[in-house]
């Protein structure tokens, strides 16, 4: 909070909570949130497209689940600071280190939800497809893709959250979004600067999340639906009970 009249600053006074900060700095907030949501998106949309053929291949050829789930598994493990390290002599100081780095962490969550979403579609259903004439491509846009929706989204929310989150380290290499305030905050002890950007990631996040959300009602209506039919067979079930 800024000072009454003639006293200190919240600058000055070195307060979490800084109005002043946020007038002084905008632009700074607002170049770090365009930073980290461009490195964000970059990572999660590349991850995607790299995750679905993966997954297509493991559930397509059962002896490939095992080395794609088992390599995916293994680079979730390497510690971030390690792996921009080791990535850092092939892409130089860049953001395509962070970008690379978190491309490789996210396809653990989005294969493994990609997979599973694939290999629930009942295998009544694609009978029947394949029945009406549906070929391999047709089949997997346009009746098993739809079905795995849910599942698929699902992991997608996840990797975009922690993506949100793992984007701060990239401020070793100078390129983490808000992670830069962060760091140049808590070095330091810049209070104001700390909190501000902390928050303005966990919005991040949060937005990131409800969009995502949101995204999956539009292209699953039939969710709804039955989620509605089911609330009204538990009724009429209640109902009965009672009249009985």
């Amino acid at each position: 909070m800024n000072g009454g009249a003639g006293g200190p600053s919240c600058l000055e006074t070195n307060d979490w909570i800084c109005g002043e900060y946020l007038r002084t700095r905008s632009q700074e907030l607002v170049d770090a949130t365009v930073q980290h949501i461009g490195i964000t998106a970059v990572s999660v949309a590349i991850g995607l497209l790299i995750a679905f053929p993966l997954a297509l291949a493991a559930r397509r050829w059962r002896g490939a689940a095992g080395p794609v789930l088992g390599l995916t598994t293994v680079l979730y493990t390497v510690p971030s600071l390690a792996m921009f390290a080791l990535l850092t002599p092939v892409f130089g100081v860049s953001a395509s280190v962070v970008v690379t780095g978190l491309v490789l962490y996210s396809l653990t969550i989005l294969v493994r939800n990609i997979l599973a979403g694939l290999t629930a579609v009942p295998a009544e259903v694609r009978e029947a497809a394949r029945g009406m004439g549906y070929g391999p491509a047709r089949l997997l846009y346009e009746v098993e893709l739809p079905l795995a929706l849910p599942a698929l989204v699902a992991g997608l929310r996840i990797a975009t959250v922690s993506t949100v989150a793992m984007t701060t380290i990239g401020s070793v290499v100078g390129y983490g979004g808000l992670g830069n305030l962060i760091a140049s905050g808590m070095e330091g002890f810049f209070k104001a600067e700390v909190l501000t950007a902390s928050v303005l990631c966990v919005l991040l996040a949060l937005l990131a999340d409800l969009l995502l959300m949101g995204l999956q009602r539009l292209l699953t209506p039939w969710t709804r639906a039955q989620a509605r039919a089911k609330a009204r067979t538990r009724r009429g079930v209640r109902v009965a009970k009672a009249v009985g």
